[in-house]
């Protein structure tokens, strides 16, 4: 092989690479949040799941990401595996339209594609059209190196010796092996299955040893799921090891169908194929949706089977186990298309400790326990930490390549994670007055303690509405949360004119009156912190449609 077709396939394969890595990111980037809901939303039984899946996959071209998504999805608790298994399922169908684009040689036309995807990325200042922009110039420049991949590949059949090679692996075995082994370094099927056939076109593979690579290359695109779970739990490890047996076992199928029936299947698959380039594109998609058909009514079978395999539950980290992230961070797989989601379940995590600490706290006011109000300060360290590590992640997030709207969010949710543990700061200070009223041995009138438990719980509602209006996009709690905000204003200026009258009776201390009135005040501004936290996101929104 001469050193200029050698170099013209490493520049062709590069721009390919390139070029598929560039319209698949902006393509996520520029939808990937709405197609992250849809993937949410309609999802709940399997066949609805295997559509989205499919749809999904053929939008953002990329079976990798949709199925790491769905690992991450997995692993937040936002996705159940059975539910999963639908959306893998049908990404592995959906995988297929890649090669079926590649079948249609477009690189006559598609210099074209390049130049409106420069002239849109360079010249034009509208983001929507900078947004298409990218997807075309990566779809052109993908084009671009098919053709020099091509052209290259032709030249190789000048060269008799690596004819003979390519031309001699009739070992169905070796064939599944080296697609599964290359798929597994470049951790893409749509690029190794373009490569076959690129060279099928060119005669330079044999169209049954082709069927053989094909199913290695399905076997080797589970690489990415399978990486990206490592860190995840045991849920998300089995999630992807669905999408794993799903190709092993079908592989297996089709490897006993192919080596007694191989000729019957390439002459059926030929009969609808107007080149080999179009039977390695159809070839690949029949193999997926034959797949599908005979697994899919297995599929809980195959969940069932990822629980024998890995068996075992996870060490659940509590809300009060000190020092430790559930969602992000390290120990955790990091996907850019759930960054957001990730990050956002961590807070609803963080804000559930705050409140738990807000009524801990109060409840010290009253019993005096010494060990209680102990915990309410270990519990608040813990918040700060959770504070510092979501702010360093929402840090990390914002340099990495994420969907234009989860981008827009990154700013609201450094201040939801600045009112959550301002909220554990009063907590904080609450304790202080329990303990201060400890010391003093202040008493507090059961006038003045009915009036805390009426200012707690409305704080507890809004608390709870609030977060789960942030976390879930739940409107339908915006009235109460409104409603909720003025009546905690509206009680906190009605009991301290209250303790203001029950001093001038002389009805309390002025040390017990000064712990009531900073704690009510506390509670306010807790109020006004869950409010912030609500709205945190819809204000954000407001904001950049102004800009």
């Amino acid at each position: 092989m001469s050193i200029d077709i050698l170099l013209q396939l490493s520049g062709g394969l590069g721009l390919f690479l390139f070029g598929m890595s560039l319209m698949s990111d902006s393509i996520e980037r520029a939808a990937g949040a709405k197609l992250r809901s849809i993937l949410e939303l309609f999802t709940k039984n399997r066949f609805m799941g295997m559509i989205v899946g499919i749809v999904f996959t053929g939008i953002i071209q990329s079976s990798s990401a949709c199925t790491v998504m769905v690992v991450s999805f997995v692993n937040t608790g936002l996705m159940n595996l059975y539910q999963a298994a639908g959306v893998i399922f049908g990404a592995n169908i959906g995988t297929t339209v890649t090669s079926q684009l590649v079948s249609f040689n477009l690189s006559k036309v598609a210099p074209i594609f390049v130049l409106f995807g420069i002239i849109s990325v360079t010249f034009i200042k509208n983001t929507r059209v900078k947004k298409i922009g990218d997807i075309v110039l990566g779809f052109g420049i993908l084009f671009m190196g098919l053709s020099l991949m091509s052209g290259a590949m032709g030249n190789l059949k000048e060269n008799q010796e690596v004819v003979n090679i390519l031309k001699g692996m009739d070992n169905p075995l070796f064939a599944i092996f080296l697609g599964t082994v290359v798929t597994g370094i470049i951790q893409s099927s749509s690029v190794t299955v373009s490569i076959i056939l690129l060279m099928a076109n060119q005669g330079l593979l044999g169209l049954d040893i082709v069927l053989y690579t094909i199913l290695g290359c399905n076997i080797g695109a589970c690489a990415s799921a399978m990486i990206a779970s490592l860190n995840g739990k045991k849920d998300a490890k089995r999630a992807a090891l669905i999408h794993l047996l799903f190709n092993v076992i079908g592989t297996i199928i089709l490897f006993i169908i192919l080596y007694f029936a191989g000729d019957q299947v390439i002459r059926m698959i030929q009969s609808i194929s107007a080149d080999d380039g179009r039977f390695v594109a159809n070839a690949h998609t029949l193999i997926k949706v034959f797949q599908v058909i005979v697994l899919f009514p297995f599929s809980n079978l195959i969940v069932k089977l990822t629980y024998l395999i890995i068996g075992g539950e996870d060490h659940n980290v509590g809300y009060r186990e000190n020092f430790k992230l559930q969602y992000i961070g390290e120990h955790v797989l990091f996907n850019p298309a759930t960054a957001v989601v990730d990050a956002i379940k961590e807070m609803e995590r963080m804000a559930e400790l705050a409140g738990e600490n807000i009524n801990r706290a109060m409840n010290s006011v009253i019993t005096l326990d010494e060990e209680t109000i102990s915990e309410v300060y270990d519990v608040e360290r813990n918040i700060d930490f959770l504070s510092k590590e979501i702010t360093r992640y929402l840090v990390k997030i914002n340099q990495a390549t994420l969907p234009i709207e989860d981008l827009k969010s990154i700013g609201a949710l450094f201040h939801v994670v600045n009112d959550i543990e301002r909220i554990g700061d009063h907590a904080e200070n609450i304790a202080d007055s329990a303990k201060r009223r400890r010391e003093n041995h202040a008493p507090i009138s059961k006038v003045a303690q009915n009036e805390l438990n009426q200012m707690l719980e409305r704080v507890n509602e809004i608390i709870r509405y609030s977060v789960e209006m942030f976390a879930h996009d739940r409107d339908e709690h915006m009235k109460d949360i409104i409603r909720l905000e003025d009546e905690i204003d509206n009680l906190e200026r009605e009991y301290q004119r209250n303790h203001v009258e029950r001093l001038t009776r002389n009805e309390c201390t002025p040390e017990s009156g000064m712990i009531f009135s900073d704690i009510i005040s506390g509670l306010e501004r807790v109020g006004d912190h869950a409010i912030n936290i609500a709205f945190a996101i819809r204000e954000n929104e407001a904001e950049e449609s102004e800009v």
